[in-house]
């Protein structure tokens, strides 16, 4: 099973709309693996994802790729790996822009 990164951080409810998700990936502050990536990456289970967000950056790994099981209330879609504080005016990644 896979799913879209766009829609899987919506119905994660890692991001709270999908135009949004998409915005973000765009922009660069949304990995999977550590890479770049576009807004209709696949997302299995066990993939690594990374989100900048304004203050933090959340790192978490894929438990269920399966659209129908992410639209129910109540699935574990993603545990956290790491948590990291940033401030906005940094580069998330660390590395040079």
């Amino acid at each position: 099973m896979s799913v879209r990164l766009d829609k899987f951080l919506k119905l994660a409810r890692l991001v709270k709309r999908r135009t949004a998700a998409q915005e973000m990936i765009e922009l660069g502050a949304v990995r999977i693996e550590g890479r770049a990536c576009k807004p209709a990456a696949e997302v299995r289970e066990g993939t690594v994802i990374e989100i900048a967000y304004m203050n933090r950056v959340l790192k978490v790994r894929v438990l269920c790729a399966d659209e129908a099981l992410l639209k129910r209330p109540h699935t574990v879609s993603w545990e956290q790996l790491e948590e990291k504080p940033v401030s906005p005016e940094e580069n998330p990644w660390g590395d040079s822009p």
